[in-house]
């Protein structure tokens, strides 16, 4: 069966680097239909002085089942690039994290809920409506481009990194 999936990228160590890599592993997982721009955000959630993070979309469609994929993302592209989780759970700097924001069936049909963190954050939301604005996850209360606008009337606007252009 194929998937669309929506996947969140984010980076603040060696942030340019890793996020390049990051783009060209996860062309082994499928065929990258998209790629958002490049955003620069400041930390949510850590301590103060902590680096800022590139934050970004790709959509891939792909043969793996998300909880599959979700599994090798986190080896073969996480900890591939020097990914190492706090055994509390807290948010630390990292060379890249990958979530999978948004997974469907080739038929369209959402597998698995919307990463809550869509409706939370600008800099995950805007990125995914930067592929598709008019994609309407369900519960969310709106398209990707409603809830970005939304979330941009309270939250500081992400700054657009255009020296950086990633390739599907």
């Amino acid at each position: 069966m194929k998937y669309v999936v929506h996947l969140s990228l984010g980076s603040n160590l060696d942030k340019e680097a890793n996020f390049r890599a990051a783009v060209g592993l996860l062309a082994g997982f499928g065929r990258l239909t998209g790629v958002s721009p490049v955003y620069e955000t400041q930390p949510v959630g850590m301590e103060p002085g902590t680096p800022s993070f590139l934050n970004g979309a790709v959509r891939l469609e792909t043969d793996l089942a998300p909880t599959t994929l979700k599994r090798r993302l986190r080896v073969e592209v996480e900890e591939a690039l020097g990914r190492v989780r706090d055994p509390g759970g807290a948010w630390i700097s990292r060379p890249i994290d990958v979530d999978i924001a948004l997974a469907r069936s080739a038929d369209g049909k959402f597998v698995l809920p919307p990463d809550p963190d869509i409706g939370r954050h600008l800099h995950v939301a805007q990125p995914l409506a930067d592929l598709d604005p008019d994609l309407e996850p369900p519960g969310a209360g709106g398209s990707l481009g409603k809830i970005a606008r939304v979330l941009a009337a309270g939250q500081p606007l992400p700054a657009r990194r255009p020296d950086i252009i990633l390739d599907a």
